[in-house]
């Protein structure tokens, strides 16, 4: 195969050589090359249309269309030399099928397109494959803690606020609001996803195009819905990705989120889960450490994809119509914070698979701080006090055994009876962890016939999805 020859496209106009230096600054082939798929696909589509117009011969148009087949090949063989000098992934592929099937049969595929416009496609195509992929990532995430929730339904664990805590709920419960949070990341996902269906091939560099094009065959062929309503708009859009790099966002938050609660929980003070071996690391000076890397990582990299959406937003915040060079912008976030996204969520979904959780020392733990304070403020409402009343009451009871070091279980009816005579021996079945769960009795709640309910349904959102 012959080597690409550094000639410029678009040269025509211009009398001097592009410096070196501006070459290698605004070169982005060292990145966007992996858009190769979707860019040869777009001119496929493009190709077959404009034959299909006769606009070019059908036997032109059936040319181009094998020299670009052959050229997806060498790319995927390894044997293709991406130049520098050509600038991006388009006229690189273009310049190679000039050598390929000559220059003036080549010379007719960019009729009726621009680079725009291309750009614009093949980061729409890129796009919904990609999203279809961390949809389908979040799916298996998603199941994972369904399953880890339906094995261990009678493991009660402390809740917090303010990491303090709080009352007791089922671990199951626990893990199914992570499950509430990515199911509204994968409704997320597919909202962008049918967001992207309009093809804006055919909009040209920013006006439309003179030649007769049949946008909706082209977007036909490529799988979208539509057809893009403004050509201004279509190759100045980066709505998509920026849209995309928030759903990415929001999900790294909530896996950061569950992160930091696996770093505490695995810690000797919390003790709730034990991480596989296969997801820590040791430390280079103290033989006894475990250290919790891998979810340590997650969260970090959670920031690194923020960063990705604020980058392209800062950079297409006072972009005038239609397109500018900034936009190349948009390729090295996107495509970091997509790898990033993907490395986390096939990472996570198989620690949590493989983690231990330690349902004894989560036992132990529910029953702290009082934690069923809120059942017996709820036991004096319903003997008919107001309840600011009651939560006084029990306020003070607990204060009395702090100062004491009692617990509830700990005082006699006579102590109970001196903060209130509406305690009786009924109080009894309101005091234990295990109670308080069971009193959780509503939808969403963390009652064991509840998590059941929240199991049975997310079951079914994973299956109507993955059809």
């Amino acid at each position: 195969m012959k080597s690409q020859k550094p000639k410029k496209l678009w040269g025509g106009r211009f009398t001097a050589p592009t410096d070196e230096l501006v070459e290698e600054f605004t070169a982005s082939i060292n990145f966007d090359q992996r858009l190769y798929a979707e860019d040869i696909a777009g001119s496929v589509a493009h190709a077959r249309m404009l034959g299909s117009q006769k606009i070019i011969s059908v036997s032109d148009a059936d040319i181009l269309i094998a020299g670009l087949q052959q050229i997806k090949e060498e790319i995927e063989a390894g044997e293709f030399a991406f130049s520098v000098a050509l600038e991006d992934i388009h006229m690189n592929i273009e310049s190679r099928l000039s050598e390929v099937v000559g220059p003036e049969i080549a010379g007719r595929l960019h009729t009726g397109r621009s680079r725009n416009d291309q750009v614009a496609l093949d980061l729409r195509l890129f796009l919904r494959h990609q999203l279809s992929r961390v949809m389908s990532l979040v799916l298996k995430l998603t199941e994972v803690l369904v399953d880890r929730s339906a094995g261990n339904l009678n493991v009660i664990m402390p809740g917090f606020t303010h990491l303090q805590q709080a009352q007791p709920v089922l671990f199951s419960h626990h893990l199914m609001a992570y499950v509430e949070m990515l199911k509204r990341d994968y409704e997320r996902l597919a909202d962008c996803h049918d967001r992207l269906s309009l093809s804006p091939l055919g909009s040209g560099a920013l006006a439309g195009s003179s030649f007769p094009l049949d946008r909706q065959m082209v977007a036909d062929e490529l799988g979208f819905s539509g057809i893009t309503a403004n050509s201004l708009d279509a190759v100045s859009d980066r709505d998509g990705v920026a849209e995309a790099l928030f759903d990415f966002s929001l999900l790294m938050v909530h896996l950061s989120r569950f992160c930091e609660e696996l770093v505490l929980w695995s810690s000797v003070q919390f003790n709730f889960i034990t991480l596989s071996d296969s997801f820590c690391t040791g430390s280079s000076i103290m033989p006894q450490k475990k250290n919790p890397d891998v979810p340590e990582l997650i969260r970090g990299k959670s920031g690194r994809v923020v960063g990705s959406l604020v980058s392209l937003l800062i950079t297409m915040k006072s972009l005038p119509l239609a397109y500018n060079k900034d936009m190349q912008e948009d390729k090295e976030p996107l495509f970091d914070a997509l790898d990033t996204v993907v490395g986390s969520l096939r990472i996570m979904t198989t620690m949590i698979r493989e983690l231990k959780i330690n349902s004894d020392s989560m036992a132990e733990q529910a029953g702290a701080g009082f934690s069923t304070a809120t059942e017996l403020a709820d036991y004096l409402v319903r003997k008919g006090l107001p309840f600011r009343l009651s939560h006084e009451i029990v306020g003070k009871t607990v204060s009395f055994c702090e100062q004491n070091d009692l617990l509830f279980t700990d005082l006699t009816m006579d102590q109970w009876q001196q903060f209130s005579p509406l305690f009786h021996e009924d109080l009894f079945t309101v005091l234990l962890p295990q109670d308080s769960v069971d009193a959780k009795d509503l939808f969403g709640g963390t009652a064991l016939v509840r998590v059941l309910d929240q199991i049975k349904l997310t079951r079914q959102f994973i299956a109507d999805r993955s059809k």
